[in-house]
């Protein structure tokens, strides 16, 4: 099926790859024995998968884990305390108790018999009556218990006597509430009815059946999900969808790799709502109730306006965020509804080999795929911007209205003749001389744009012979940047000749899933450059996909120095592409002074981990602003006693208590306090927690959150 799950991503390269014509042919697999997930393990029975299919996921704030989600009420309800309850309950019941007696007991008169004697006839009255002496005392008697029974529900509910019940007495021996599900046939989602409406009864009814066998997982669902979306959208046709779906059942529209799953999970999925759960909201005040003790969970509506979290070595940013991140991604590719490229240190935990499409491992020779150095772009002022960016980015003016013009041009000036000459890019030693002004290459790039007849190109060239040595020329800077790639360790990457396989981020038109592993040990300042590299050429190339209904999103671990000017205006403009990117920093220090504001204002999600020191504390603070907040200040007085008999009072109070006798005086009033401070940030977030705000990409948006990473 012409799907976007159904798109080459193993041997992507800077060209376009076709899409297939027909049907992809991949044999049905309903033999695969389904995987054990946290959230969905479904069994043979598919019962599990049915369970968590029709389990709710009511609507609610930004970042709440929906699953199973039981919203809350927006204000916290006033909780009497158990002291005062208790009391105000056995009170109301000697009270009751008290007035009881003394209507027994006449000291409070007749008058309640009143309604007895306007109620009851004439006849039921005396030992005489109709009914008999015990017909009579019974009505007696009977009204006497509900009189009795009057008192009692008034006590109760003067003592709050339910709530005494709820808290001490129902609280205990509640069973845990199971989720309800859905199981009505009309809105069944087992059953899919919308494809039954729109004409496709025979793939529903087998899409059905793979369910009830247990055969389907969540993301054979989601995947079958986004194809019907195609033929919603017009994008393919009804008749090649249910074909593919009659033919495969729950296989249907395969990703090209083949895999209907991840060789492992570690955190909890829900594809459903294309969340992945991160912890659980605290039961702290200094979070809105609505979101306390609710599971905080993220998705493609979140990621989509970008986030970056903030912590020292340790305090858990690779393995509780971006891993958990990268999985989700993945799951989202697979069901070809998202591109990831997920950049790290080698060894740095971001999930098995099995679970990516393309592995670059840059500076290990035994890496099947190479990075292409110039994006895939053929127009040599797009590569030389690029380039340039990666190069020297760093030492460009970090004010945010600055650029790297110079540096462009000089690579430009550079890249335009050579392509002409050669028909491609150079390679980085190739480069390299060029910049070095070695005499050799550049007079036979002279040579070979004299005989193409390239009169404008030959300007080029002469232009920047004429500027090499001069004053305040950034070739020589370019040239020491480029000799940091020049290394043994990178013989055979970045080849530009054809004869490596070279993945272009071009290719995140469809649903690859990539990792790209950096040589930091011995080569930090080389893999700065690249990760400058690859956010540079992910925000050049998101930027003009044709199909933006697919998510894509870069996971940068580690983004020290790779901070920049037009880095910052790359991420703002990520959220009209429909992509987002997500960076980690072991402390805003590592960001140039003047970037720290515009990155934080640049990104709707941030994370301030446990461990912050106290400078970074204050930028989270500046960024999260103020609130208005009750403020409640006590005042004690001692009391003066003007005659003897008082005084006697309060020295005997003071030989009781050992304190003089005092009158408190509560102030209430409003005060615009920050929503976290610089010192509680340093200072109060436990270890395995962060602060978290977060801004979805309709403008929607939550509080700083505290959060429980490790729940």
């Amino acid at each position: 099926m012409d799907s976007d799950g159904t798109q080459e991503a193993r041997g992507t390269h800077a060209s376009p790859v076709p899409r297939p014509a027909g049907p992809p042919e991949v044999p049905a697999m309903p033999s695969l024995p389904p995987r054990a997930a946290p959230g969905m393990p479904p069994p043979p029975d598919g019962s599990a998968f049915l369970t968590w299919l029709r389990a709710p996921r009511p609507e609610a704030a930004p970042g709440v884990w929906r699953f199973g989600h039981r919203p809350r009420p927006a204000e916290e309800p006033e909780e009497i305390p158990t002291r005062q309850l208790l009391s105000g309950a056995l009170i109301a019941f000697l009270v009751g108790w008290l007035i009881w007696s003394l209507l027994q007991n006449g000291y409070l008169g007749t008058w309640w018999w009143v309604p007895f004697d306007l109620i009851v006839p004439d006849a039921w009255r005396g030992g005489d009556s109709d009914l008999g002496e015990t017909g009579t005392y019974i009505v007696y008697q009977g009204y006497e218990v509900l009189v009795a029974l009057a008192i009692m529900i008034g006590a109760a509910r003067l003592g709050r006597w339910g709530e005494v019940w709820r808290r001490f007495v129902t609280s205990r021996f509640r069973r845990p509430e199971t989720q309800e599900v859905r199981t009505g046939p009309e809105d069944d989602p087992a059953q899919w009815n919308e494809l039954r409406a729109a004409g496709a009864p025979d793939a529903a009814e087998r899409l059905a059946a793979e369910a009830r066998s247990g055969l389907m997982r969540d993301v054979d669902h989601a995947r079958i999900l986004r194809a019907w979306q195609g033929v919603r959208t017009g994008r393919h046709s009804l008749a090649t969808f249910s074909g593919a779906v009659l033919k495969d059942g729950a296989a249907a529209c395969l990703h090209p790799s083949g895999e209907r799953d991840l060789p492992a999970r570690l955190a909890r999925h829900d594809l459903l709502t294309g969340q992945v759960r991160l912890g659980t909201t605290v039961d702290d005040v200094r979070n809105p109730y609505t979101y306390r003790g609710t599971g905080l969970a993220l998705g493609p509506d979140l990621l989509g306006t970008s986030l970056v979290a903030v912590g020292p070595a340790g305090s858990g940013k690779t393995g509780t965020v971006v891993r958990p991140l990268a999985e989700s991604l993945c799951l989202h590719a697979l069901a070809g509804r998202a591109a990831v490229v997920v950049v790290g240190a080698a060894g740095a935990g971001l999930g098995p080999a099995d679970a990516y499409d393309v592995v670059v491992r840059i500076g290990n020779q035994e890496s099947e795929y190479d990075l292409d150095l110039y994006g895939g772009t053929g127009d040599p002022d797009e590569a030389a911007a690029v380039l340039a960016e990666a190069l020297v980015g760093d030492l460009a003016d970090p004010h945010p209205g600055s650029d790297s013009r110079r540096s462009t041009t000089v690579l430009a000036q550079l890249l335009g003749p050579f392509r002409a000459v050669h028909g491609r890019f150079p390679s980085v030693p190739e480069l390299r001389q060029l910049l070095d002004g070695a005499p050799g290459p550049f007079a036979a790039l002279r040579q070979g744009l004299q005989e193409a007849g390239q009169e404008s190109l030959l300007r080029e060239l002469d232009a920047r012979e004429r500027q090499m040595g001069q004053p305040g020329d950034v070739g020589g800077v370019l040239g020491d940047r480029v000799a940091l790639l020049d290394r043994p360790a990178f013989a055979g990457f970045f080849d530009t000749s054809g004869r490596s396989r070279p993945f272009t981020l071009k290719a995140l038109d469809h649903p690859v899933r990539v990792r790209i592993d950096l040589p930091q040990r011995g080569h930090a300042d080389a893999s700065k450059m690249l990760a400058r590299l690859v956010l540079a050429q992910f925000t050049a190339s998101v930027a003009v996909r044709e199909d933006r209904s697919l998510f894509a999103c870069l996971l940068l671990d580690d983004a020290t120095g790779v901070v920049t000017p037009e880095a910052v205006r790359g991420i703002q403009r990520l959220r009209s592409g429909n992509a987002g990117v997500v960076l980690t920093l072991r402390t805003l220090d590592d960001v140039a002074r003047p970037l720290r504001g515009p990155l934080l204002g640049a990104t709707g999600c941030r994370m301030a981990l446990s461990g912050l020191t106290p400078w970074d504390g204050q930028d989270f603070a500046e960024v999260w602003g103020k609130e208005w907040t009750e403020a409640r200040d006590v005042t004690d007085r001692q009391i003066i006693a003007e005659t003897p008999a008082g005084k006697a009072v309060h020295m005997l109070r003071r030989v009781i208590t050992g304190k003089a006798p005092t009158a408190r005086a509560v102030t209430v009033r409003q005060v615009e306090r920050e929503r976290w401070s610089a010192s509680e940030l340093a200072h109060a977030v436990p270890a395995g927690h962060a602060v978290l705000s977060l801004t979805d990409v309709t403008g929607e948006h939550a509080p700083p959150l505290l959060v429980d990473l490790r729940s």
